[in-house]
């Protein structure tokens, strides 16, 4: 929370008036700037944004913009919050004003000062509390981590101090030991407590408590466990299209049953080249009624999840990369389309909802029109895998804008396009390296970004 001091409108505008000719004056005359002798004087601090100019901060959060007002400020050479020095760009100081912003940096030394170090080399103070938040969960490398496995937390401010540790505690209360966290306070590593309990995952530190973002063993949304008879159509749902991909269970599993792309004996080209009999996941609703009425493992997505606030969902999914077999050419694409668009049966039938389904057809998605998500973790480093470990992947649904060669696409979805689903590795636009990789995937579901 911020907290502010009013001023009188009268010395407000006398202020501000000098503060606006001055920020204007270093803005249209940068190289006017000199460095100037004595000793800085600040009247007061307030917040960078002009359309916040009548309020006076006493505090403020790391990264904040913020803009101190007084005389002599060409004498200040740098400056620190606390113990932590933030960056000066001449552009933005004057002999009455400077801004800065505050650093990222969590304080090792709280003194709630800032220091003022001038071109004498002498040090002046002012009054100034930094604002640490509560830790920021954002994600954890595998949502399915399995107690006793050791997994990453990712966030920001996660503070260790003496006095009052950090701690993680899991949906049961069960707290997780602690391994690691990094020097930037971003991220941490865990043993994962023995949990069975889906929820989130809660982190505090001396500073506060907050709750993940995200949900252990997550089944919002779930599509595709492998295992489970879903509850309106009481099947498993798996393959459905065309091709049969390798649904399998081996000692690497998570738990159950995986997807399985590729094969060790599968060469994929450096171009990523068409290969759908090896790489090509497919769901189309229908079984091949007429009327169609979907029923059975033939169901509609959209009956399993409702996908009509799209733009503020993710697909989410483990993913398995052997060390062996690492990805190092094609794009993971994947593909929506409504009953118009592809289903499991004869082109032209109509389903109990009067809409005359498009039959089975690889075209409808062959080209740049249909927007689709497109995962390509290998072009960072030219190769990628999971060092024989599952981590969660979040594709935005926000993100699904590309087309089948890896440019923009040009035509717009909508949410009864989210009734079939195919992930398909393939093309991209971008050439790699030939590989012959495998891709183990579990747990497929669409679940609301917050």
């Amino acid at each position: 929370m911020k907290y502010y001091h009013k001023i009188s409108s009268l010395l407000l505008t006398a202020l501000m008036a000098t503060t606006c000719f001055s920020l204007q004056s270093c803005k249209d005359q940068p190289d006017e700037y000199k460095s100037t002798d004595g000793t800085p004087t600040i009247y007061y601090i307030r917040p960078a944004s002009a359309s916040a100019g009548d309020s006076l901060l006493v505090q403020a959060y790391p990264q904040a913009n913020i803009c101190l007002v007084g005389a002599n400020l060409t004498s200040i050479q740098q400056i620190y919050f606390n113990d932590k020095k933030a960056v000066l760009n001449t552009s933005f100081i004057t002999e009455n004003t400077l801004i800065v912003q505050i650093p990222s940096a969590i304080p090792d030394v709280v003194s709630d000062k800032i220091y003022l170090i001038t071109t004498g080399h002498d040090t002046l103070s002012y009054d100034f509390h930094v604002v640490i938040p509560a830790p920021v969960v954002s994600q954890m490398s595998c949502e399915y981590a399995a107690p006793g496995s050791i997994a990453t937390i990712y966030g920001s401010y996660f503070i260790d101090d003496p006095n009052v540790p950090l701690q993680v505690f899991f949906p049961d209360g069960k707290e997780a030991e602690i391994k690691s966290v990094n020097e930037s306070r971003s991220t941490m590593t865990i043993v994962v407590p023995e949990c069975t309990t889906e929820g989130q995952i809660t982190v505090k530190s001396v500073y506060g408590s907050t709750n993940s973002s995200f949900r252990y063993l997550d089944s919002r949304g779930m599509l595709f466990d492998f295992d489970t008879p879903n509850a309106v159509s009481g099947a498993v749902l798996g393959n459905h299209g065309w091709h049969n991909m390798v649904i399998e269970s081996d000692d690497t599993a998570l738990k159950g049953n995986f997807l399985r792309l590729g094969d060790p004996s599968v060469t994929m080209d450096a171009d990523g080249s068409w290969n759908d009999g090896n790489f090509s996941f497919e769901y189309w609703p229908g079984n091949w009624q007429d009327p169609e009425n979907y029923q059975g493992d033939g169901i509609r997505l959209t009956d399993l999840v409702d996908f009509s606030d799209y733009g503020n969902m993710s697909y989410k999914f483990e993913m398995c990369i052997p060390k062996a077999n690492p990805w190092a050419a094609g794009a993971m694409q994947f593909i929506v389309g409504g009953v118009t668009k592809i289903s499991m049966g004869n082109a032209g039938t109509k389903d109990i909802y009067g809409n005359v389904t498009a039959g089975c057809n690889n075209t409808y998605f062959n080209n740049d029109e249909l927007p689709r998500g497109i995962y390509r973790p290998w072009e960072a480093t030219g190769s990628f895998d999971t060092a024989d470990e599952w981590i969660t992947v979040t594709l935005p649904i926000s993100e699904f804008k590309y087309g089948f060669s890896g440019g923009a696409a040009s035509g717009v979805l909508n949410a009864s396009d989210f009734t079939s689903l195919v992930i398909f590795v393939v093309s991209g636009g971008i050439a790699g390296t030939e590989c012959n990789p495998v891709i183990k995937i579990d747990n497929i579901r669409a679940v609301p970004n917050k």
